[in-house]
């Protein structure tokens, strides 16, 4: 039998680990039942105006997996309230976190108290100076305002810009995303120009080229693929953002930079990006690399062997190996597939 929850006003003690273990039966017992009685309603409620901001955060957790949409309102106020003294009150936006993404989870649009998440910085005191604390939720803030509906493309495209240029790798990243998702010849252009201007570390790079490609493929093949001739970290990136438009020019764009003297692990993202398009003139580039014995017929074979593994093309795989005459290439796929 579960147990039962009781509130801290039931209880002669009211410390921080007798809390958090209730909010530990809580959660079992709202897995075991995930419809939650009006009791649990009220003690999650309790917890989430409670001052402690991990046992806020693990309060907010459970209203977002378990979407309880009757506490939206008090997932908001909590977040405003943790932005008051925030270093005080909320060290490690730990509060802050959980609660940003209970809203989103809850699919709460209003944009105001997103906008609030997107610019606080909190510096907190480290050995040797300060840091930003509040790159995760300024992450989550600006990926939530594209499902805001007061605002228009203009009005976000605005706000993600300064996003965009963010000191957190993470922000950065969300904000190229998001710019991506708006859409529309302002978004292309804002993209464009990010690209053009300065290098970034490639996980933005790979959010840039991704809203890129989606935005207008056509004109903007040619402009990733440039970035094929990057460092190997941003070529794999563009390789793969170029793989998902599934597209004739993308792969030949993938074709001509795989023909080029590339170290193994960019072999490998290539053959990776060349099998990921699912064309069949890619899956013939790597057939007759297997069929030829080339030295990365082992990478062609990984590659699709990720990729694709119907009975249709393990044939097409076998039958390459056999003309190559090379043993070693069919026990390796065969343990690759097996």
């Amino acid at each position: 039998m579960a147990k039962r929850i009781s509130g801290p006003t039931q209880s002669s003690s009211s410390g921080f680990d007798r809390e958090l273990a209730e909010l530990g039966v809580l959660a079992e017992a709202m897995r075991a039942h995930p419809a939650p009685t009006a009791a649990h309603l009220a003690y999650l409620r309790k917890m989430l105006a409670h001052r402690n901001n991990f046992l806020v955060s693990k309060a907010a957790a459970l209203v977002a997996d378990h979407e309880l949409f009757a506490l939206v309102p008090d997932v908001v106020a909590a977040f405003e309230r943790f932005f008051h003294d925030a270093v005080k009150s909320d060290p490690q936006c730990w509060a802050k976190n959980a609660l940003s993404k209970a809203m989103v989870k809850l699919e709460f649009q209003e944009s105001a108290p997103y906008i609030r998440g997107l610019r606080h910085h909190q510096l907190e005191p480290v050995w040797g100076g300060q840091s930003d604390t509040a790159g995760a939720l300024r992450g989550t803030c600006t990926h939530a305002l594209v499902a805001c509906p007061g605002l228009s493309n203009a009005e976000l495209l605005d706000l993600l810009i300064e996003s965009l240029v963010d000191t957190d790798l993470t922000v950065r990243t969300e904000a190229a995303r998001a710019i991506g998702h708006v859409g529309g010849a302002g978004a292309g252009h804002i993209l464009k120009l990010r690209l053009l201007v300065a290098k970034e570390e490639p996980e933005v790079m790979g959010a840039v080229f991704a809203g890129l490609l989606a935005i207008d493929p056509r004109s903007a093949i040619p402009l990733v693929a440039r970035s094929l001739d990057e460092s190997e970290e941003i070529a794999a990136e563009a390789a793969l953002a170029l793989a998902a438009t599934h597209t004739r020019a993308a792969l030949d764009a993938l074709l001509a930079r795989r023909r080029k003297p590339n170290g193994p692990w960019l072999v490998s993202v290539l053959d990776n990006a060349i099998a990921l398009t699912r064309l069949p003139e890619g899956m013939r580039f790597l057939l007759d690399l297997i069929a030829q014995d080339d030295r990365t017929a082992n990478s062609a074979i990984e590659a699709i062997s990720r990729v694709n593994t119907s009975a249709e093309v393990r044939e097409q795989v076998q039958a390459a190996i056999a003309e190559s005459g090379n043993d070693r290439l069919e026990s390796l796929f065969h343990d690759l597939c097996s």
